[in-house]
């Protein structure tokens, strides 16, 4: 319960902080706020981020283009096996910045499929069960698909992280997370 109550402590300070920056929309600072969760049999994940979007459109046809936007983050991962410990949790704050391509319709609602590339730090080593990333530095990657409102920006993303082998153990960890995101 204790670590229940510190979880959504840090979630809501992490909203916080993302939708303070709401505030600069007008002149153009961000485009949308939004908050993740995500899951996998090791770990939970809070995630918070900011979106700027692109103004350029590719391969227009259709209705539909290829636009993206700029994304950074900072998110908390909650491990329950820390140095493949079972029960010794441990709290990796991890801040990213992903550049994003999503195909769209011109229109910039409904149905969408993206996928992006970025860079992550972690604020330590991850160690959890069997896997272990032996850098602070690692790459993330995701996939996903969505259905965005005038307002709202609802998505489901398959999300990898690894250091692309840069340095060993390189174990990888991956999530499947739900997104909310508010356009301002």
């Amino acid at each position: 319960m204790r670590t229940l109550k510190k979880l959504a402590t840090v979630a809501a300070s992490l909203a916080a902080v993302v939708f303070a920056q709401a505030g600069h929309a007008a002149e153009g600072f961000v485009d949308s706020a939004s908050f993740e969760v995500g899951t996998n049999p090791q770990q939970r994940m809070f995630r918070a981020a900011a979106q700027k979007d692109w103004q350029q459109r590719w391969f227009a046809g259709s209705g539909r283009h290829l636009s993206g936007y700029w994304e950074g983050s900072l998110a908390l991962w909650q491990l329950d096996a820390y140095r493949n410990v079972p029960g010794q949790e441990k709290n990796i704050a991890v801040i990213g910045f992903t550049p994003v391509l999503r195909y769209q319709a011109d229109s910039k609602l409904g149905l969408y499929a993206e996928a992006g590339i970025g860079v992550n730090l972690f604020s330590s080593l991850y160690k959890n069960r069997d896997k272990e990333l032996s850098t602070a530095f690692q790459f993330g990657d995701h996939v996903g698909v969505g259905y965005t409102t005038p307002k709202w920006d609802l998505g489901l993303r398959f999300q990898h992280y690894s250091n692309a082998s840069i340095k060993r153990p390189n174990g990888g960890a991956n999530w499947v997370t739900v997104k909310a995101a508010y356009r301002f």
